[in-house]
């Protein structure tokens, strides 16, 4: 509840509702959380212009409260777009346009934002002056404003890393001066910030290693979650077919996350177990490529593939519930994604296709299996397994003490502790 005594804190974040996607998951319940705690968020961002998903439902999580939102014109590519969504491109072309920007955007294409961002930060903070300033990225422009503000008006400067930015695995450099220049604006930015906020332990050592002046005190770690309020008062769950399991994916895939390990791995168990064929519904929530139905075509899968399209995210929850096992597949030990996390709200098996590291790790102690990214044996062995227990409905759950661990109110708490600290200070 916001009061007369509410501290204030302006939250510079370029992507926010009614953007979709998991990007804005954790700005919006930060936000959405804050007064609870005694603190009053106004969030800096920018008019929806163009993007490949727009969620107005995402806005009802603020209706009860008074939180301002200040949208400035936006930049980049999505500026050219009226208020809609962008149809999705194929990944060879995505993953060349991505390129392009990083040639000619330094740090990335939102730069043009930052001077209309700071000019109008610097208003709203002599309207009503701000206790701390709260900068969120990916696009790490936004970074960049929140060290020209923390210059203007040296207030205390929290930076909030979703993913590293040059480390992050498909940051493209075309030349030495790319890569040299980021490191440099990274390294003015952090000297200008009062505290960084992770969201895992290899980000954070990452960045102790590139930037020796930080040290692990400069640095805490604020995972990923999930919102307790997105599962309550859901839709009674649908009645399917009796033995037939569910596998379900949310997100779009790019990179190295596809979904061709886990297509070829499904097509190989139906070889193996005609017993199984019929009895296994792999269902993706958004985006799919014409690409990615291409191949479900050339394995010969259409009728145990089911795509939904990008959908809200309430009705993307209510399917998370209502399936039996959650699969994802992360190709790198760097990212966070936010699907894990509610994934485990959904209180699910997980089938995880990563690699060596926390998420892993996250993944095991959430009752989850796992295998590398790439393995299609083993992921044809963990299919099976899951089918025999789900059969014999000895799937396991995570506990709750894990999902307790990544609740977004509580997290808030955690975000709210490190504020109070930099005004003790």
């Amino acid at each position: 509840m916001q009061t007369s005594e509410s501290r204030r804190v302006l939250i510079v974040a370029y992507y926010f509702p009614p953007f979709g996607l998991s990007g804005v998951q954790r700005t919006l319940k930060f936000v959405k959380y804050l007064p609870q705690f005694g603190w009053e968020p106004t969030v800096l961002t920018v008019d929806p212009v163009g993007y490949v998903a727009h969620d107005e439902s995402l806005l009802e999580d603020l209706s009860s409260t008074e939180v301002r939102i200040v949208r400035t014109g936006a930049a980049g590519p999505g500026k050219l777009f009226a208020n809609r969504e962008v149809k999705l491109p194929s990944e060879r072309m995505r993953k060349f346009l991505s390129r392009v920007s990083d040639t000619f955007f330094i740090p990335d294409n939102k730069i043009g934002w930052k001077h209309q961002a700071v000019a109008r930060g610097m208003e709203l903070h002599g309207e009503k002056p701000f206790d701390l300033l709260f900068a969120t990225a990916p696009p790490f422009t936004d970074f960049l404003i929140g060290e020209v503000l923390k210059k203007y008006t040296s207030l205390p400067l929290v930076f909030d890393y979703r993913d590293p930015w040059v480390e992050y695995p498909f940051k493209f450099f075309p030349t030495p001066y790319h890569k040299w220049r980021n490191i440099v604006l990274e390294r003015r930015a952090l000297r200008a910030s009062s505290h960084v906020v992770t969201t895992n332990r290899r980000v954070k050592e990452l960045l102790i290693q590139r930037h020796p002046f930080l040290t692990h005190h400069d640095i805490d770690i604020i995972p990923q979650g999930f919102d307790p309020d997105d599962f309550t008062s859901l839709e009674k769950p649908e009645k399917r077919a009796t033995g037939r399991m569910r596998i379900t994916y949310a997100g779009i895939f790019w990179e190295d996350r596809v979904p061709d390990y886990f297509l070829q791995a499904l097509h190989d168990v139906f070889i193996e177990r005609e017993d199984i064929r019929g009895n296994i519904e792999a269902r993706f929530i958004g985006h799919f490529r014409d690409e990615n139905m291409t191949r479900v075509r050339q394995l010969h899968l259409e009728e145990a593939v089911t795509v939904t399209g990008y959908l809200a995210h309430r009705a993307c929850v209510q399917e998370l519930v209502e399936s039996d096992v959650l699969w994802m597949i992360v190709g790198d030990d760097l990212g966070s994604p936010g699907k894990v996390y509610e994934y485990i709200g959904a209180g699910k098996p997980i089938l995880g296709c990563v690699p060596e590291g926390f998420l892993k790790n996250t993944i095991l102690e959430a009752a989850g299996v796992v295998v590398p990214p790439k393995d299609v044996q083993g992921i044809k062995r963990a299919i099976i397994e899951l089918y025999e227990k789900f059969r014999k409905k000895k799937l396991e759950y995570p506990s709750k003490d894990v999902m307790d661990r990544y609740n977004r109110f509580q997290l808030t708490g955690n975000l709210v502790k490190l504020f109070e600290s930099l005004m003790d200070h």
